[in-house]
């Protein structure tokens, strides 16, 4: 998946264990989980304003965008990316 949640990396920084975020966010530990692994299709953004609320940090630190397959954004064999590309 192209986009990234990082909130492992925010609890760790925070030293703030996963049920005390999910308490003070109001989600299930439960909904948490399924956005911290990754699985949630969507997030709204009153969550993701109480998590930055709670972990002090900006949607930044807790999302981030990586390329699926770095093959696709190539224009020829070559392997040069298109915005290389003459």
């Amino acid at each position: 998946m192209p986009i990234v949640v990082d909130i492992d990396v925010m609890l760790a920084k925070r030293k703030m264990p996963v049920g005390t975020l999910a308490e003070r966010v109001g989600i299930t530990p439960a909904n948490l989980a399924v956005l911290k692994n990754g699985r949630a299709k969507a997030v709204r953004f009153t969550t993701l304003q109480a998590l930055c609320e709670v972990l002090e940090c900006q949607p930044g630190d807790l999302l981030r965008w990586e390329p699926e397959d770095s093959a696709s954004l190539t224009a020829d064999d070559g392997g040069r990316p298109l915005a290389e590309s003459s």
